[in-house]
């Protein structure tokens, strides 16, 4: 008995007895603060960089429609982001959305690697900073540190072979200005975004004075295609490396508690930043391969090199200039974010309640604002870049996954008064599988689809379908997805009534764990070992610690101790 109620209660969900609306922090933040929030965190260095890359080596010319695709994925995630947010207007994104979906031990596992995420990614911005501003002085920074202050490790090490005080400071720089409060740093964020898009919108147009389009039309002397040069494999290469410049988006749910109205500005803002970062992507690929022919492109620094090419000295400024905006504008909302995810987790119980104290001048979580600039300061002071950069796919495409699933069984989850969750009347045996199940058969059928989703994406990485064996397992890996969809189209949907809800369900958040699915499986074995390692720690506290303290845990206690009473008392 003591058994089943300890592993019951690993899955106990997150309610909301009060208003969802309330909340200690300021709601100050309009359509416009949130969705630069997510610009900031979109549009960086990997616009000035990425591009660059994914031209020379994937895609030539037709990096636009890996834009495109790459979008309309992440399109894909960001449904079920933007219906959550309109459901459940609370900070900490995807981990609460999985607490309310599938349950604690899950919430937890997916809101510590977002910390994880968060972190490192605001180390690397940082770290990626100081490297693009030292580059232009002639690394004088990293030379007097190696010479004054000595050497930290070896080159290509794990560790960074210098200690990076630019960096340091500059993360701690960036958490005085978030920490003056909500309102004064997405203020901040806004003005640089309006920056950086002016900058954009500059490189663009001078892009196009230079445009060649013979550089698209046509094939070359050996035949191939000027504007599909690697083929269409190469632009679906492309869209796999570009849909991480999409990640970001979901940091704008994080400011869930500190929005007017997030029931209606968070699904707009989702919209918004994601439809503006798609045309600006599409628009600078057009712009660099209208320039210089792909194979001229430079990898590290393709638009300076280009405008360098035809000799606009100014542009290429303009250019680096915009770079270290668009960073700065990653770190603001990193910085932001990050706070944010612990502030939820600590409010639950889950890690220690220190981090869930809210100041009483700024309305911000202040202490884990503070704790955590130091981890970050030291983690972009002493890895190497390459070993931060390893950890940033994972977290983000597991918890991308978990939130289209937890869409799929809201969506399905019993209500009173409706025949959510239960088979349709008209199904052959519904109330016999019902039985079976005990009303469970949505979760089956979802556990169906991700482990067929699984193993189609394994067969094609370690065999290939052009083989007999990767064939089979591959047919096999959709065989039980399908089953699993359509075991999902016999059941009823819930009725709620929400300012916004994903069309389409399940095949929208099914398309989506398709994708995400595939991305992760592809991923280096290596990344996997070092989330173990941190998901080993994680787990640790929540088992000393957040488990004990749980809010949810405190709440199911305290309702058992009251029935306890009121049984005792009948007795009597």
């Amino acid at each position: 008995m003591f058994r089943k109620s300890w592993f019951s209660s690993l899955f106990r969900k997150k309610t909301f007895q009060e208003n969802v609306l309330s909340t200690d922090l300021k709601r100050c933040l309009s359509v416009v603060d949130v969705t630069c929030l997510a610009l900031g965190q979109m549009i960086g260095a990997g616009i000035y960089v990425l591009t660059g890359s994914v031209v020379r080596e994937k895609a030539g010319p037709s990096v636009i429609l890996s834009f495109l695709f790459a979008g309309i994925a992440a399109l894909l995630s960001a449904f079920s982001y933007a219906e959550f947010g309109a459901r459940y207007p609370r900070a900490g994104s995807a981990y609460t959305y999985t607490y309310v979906g599938v349950g604690e031990v899950w919430a937890f596992a997916i809101g510590w690697t977002v910390i994880l995420e968060y972190m490192i990614g605001t180390a690397a911005v940082a770290r990626s900073w100081s490297g693009y501003f030292d580059s232009l002085i002639d690394n004088r920074i990293k030379k007097w540190t190696m010479e004054n202050v000595g050497v930290l490790g070896e080159e290509n090490g794990f560790f960074s072979n210098h200690f990076d005080f630019l960096a340091f400071a500059l993360i701690c720089l960036s958490a005085i200005v978030i920490a003056n409060g909500a309102k004064s740093s997405a203020t901040f964020n806004t003005v640089f975004v309006f920056l950086n898009i002016s900058i954009l919108a500059f490189v663009i147009c001078s892009g196009a004075y230079y445009a060649d389009f013979n550089l698209w039309i046509g094939t070359t002397e050996t035949g191939e295609s000027k504007f599909f040069p690697f083929g269409i494999e190469g632009t679906l290469a492309g869209a796999a490396t570009c849909f991480f410049s999409f990640i970001g988006f979901e940091c704008l749910a994080t400011a869930g508690e500190e929005a007017k109205n997030p029931k209606k500005t968070i699904p707009i803002a989702t919209f918004l930043s994601l439809g503006s970062v798609t045309i600006i992507y599409i628009l600078m690929g057009a712009a660099l391969t209208l320039m210089v022919p792909y194979d001229q492109v430079n990898s590290t620094a393709g638009f300076a090199d280009a405008f360098q090419a035809h000799g606009a000295t100014v542009a290429r400024y303009v250019v680096t200039f915009g770079a270290l905006a668009g960073m700065t504008n990653n770190l603001i909302t990193s910085i932001f974010a990050l706070p944010r995810a612990v502030y939820a987790m600590a409010a639950d119980g889950l890690i220690f309640e220190f981090f869930a104290k809210i100041n009483s001048r700024f309305k911000i979580p202040l202490n884990a604002v503070i704790v955590f600039t130091i981890i970050n300061a030291l983690f972009a002071a002493i890895f190497d870049l390459e070993t931060l950069i390893e950890f940033l796919s994972i977290g983000t495409l597991m918890a991308y996954s978990f939130v289209s699933g937890c869409i799929i069984l809201l969506r399905y989850q019993t209500h009173e008064n409706n025949n959510s969750n239960k088979l349709k009347n008209w199904f052959p045996l519904a109330k016999s599988i019902e039985s079976v199940t005990n009303g469970s058969s949505a979760l089956y059928c979802l556990l169906m689809i991700v482990a067929g989703f699984f193993w189609l994406a394994l067969s094609v990485r370690l065999a290939g379908l052009t083989n007999v064996v990767g064939f089979v397992n591959g047919g096999m890996g959709v065989l039980l997805s399908g089953l699993g969809f359509i075991g999902l189209l016999f059941h009823e949907q819930n009725d709620d009534d929400m300012s916004f809800k994903v069309p389409l369900v399940p095949l929208i958040p099914v398309v989506s764990l398709l994708i995400n699915i595939f991305m992760i499986t592809f991923l280096d074995p290596l990344t996997w070992v070092r989330l173990f390692v941190w998901m080993a720690i994680g787990f640790l506290i929540y088992f000393g610690y957040g488990y004990f303290h749980s809010s949810e845990g405190k709440k199911q206690r305290a309702n058992k101790s009251f029935s306890t009473i009121c049984s005792e008392t009948i007795k009597m």
